[in-house]
């Protein structure tokens, strides 16, 4: 597939979603609640610790929150386990038939129904931050906020696709999804900064490719211009497309041997 089909593929996808603008309004409803919730929390915690918390005053992690909601809330919380289905009922195996990466194709259509959602979550989620704590603790952080945000949803679903793809093996998705969803929360940054975290944890967090898919845009948001997070995402994102295309290369392998 060239890149003009790919970018043609993204393009109609998106569209579809935009042709749908009720799910358009609920994601940004949702969005807006989630952050509203969890910002008020952590906005009462940073008070209550002296106006700040692990470095991120109230207005810092209001900003954080918006922006690792956004980056979250966008995903389809279950692909995992749709691309399991698909996977175990056979109708991976028929798209093998095409002349194009199986793989390829279904990112760059995820990609595509991704973005719109993404839009709308940052809209709602930087509109309820900027009207709620002020404006955002650094222009050039929310600037770099947008680029590291669409890295980490390119990571989430590269990364999605690679765990997806025990259900060649397993036949089922279903654990692999619980975990996946553990992980991004706790070692992610979704939902608290990594530095809340103890230490021991933090390390851990780093070594894993989740901070690049909510903690890194979001602390970018909050004011600290650390700029070789983006290089981080970028080199994940590599490393999650070639471990993501060697599971689905030996999956397809597998359902061509035993005739899926």
């Amino acid at each position: 597939m060239s890149t003009r089909a790919g970018c043609v593929t993204a393009w109609t996808s998106a569209r579809r979603v935009v042709a749908q603008p009720g799910g358009l309004v609920m994601t940004a409803v949702l969005d807006a609640l989630v952050v509203a919730v969890l910002s008020g929390v952590w906005r009462v915690a940073a008070d209550a610790n002296g106006g700040s918390i692990a470095g991120y005053s109230a207005t810092a992690v209001t900003w954080y929150i918006a922006t690792s909601e956004a980056g979250t809330i966008s995903m389809n919380s279950r692909l995992i386990d749709d691309i399991g289905t698909d996977i175990a009922s056979g109708t991976i195996a028929v798209e093998l038939l095409r002349p194009t990466s199986v793989l390829r194709q279904r990112v760059l259509i995820e990609v595509g129904r991704v973005l719109p959602r993404l839009a709308v979550c940052i809209v709602a989620g930087w509109v309820l931050a900027r009207l709620t704590e002020g404006p955002v603790p650094h222009g050039t952080g929310a600037l770099l906020a947008v680029p590291s945000l669409a890295l980490a949803v390119a990571c989430n679903i590269v990364a999605q696709h690679a765990f997806a793809g025990a259900a060649f093996w397993l036949r089922e998705s279903k654990a692999m999804w619980f975990l996946y969803q553990k992980l991004v929360f706790m070692l992610g940054g979704m939902l608290i900064p990594l530095e809340v975290l103890p230490p021991w944890l933090r390390t851990i967090a780093n070594a894993t490719p989740f901070p690049s898919m909510a903690y890194a845009p979001a602390r970018l948001a909050a004011g600290h211009l650390e700029l070789h997070l983006i290089g981080v995402q970028a080199l994940w994102l590599v490393a999650l497309g070639a471990t993501a295309a060697f599971v689905f290369g030996s999956g397809e392998r597998r359902l061509q041997v035993v005739g899926g």
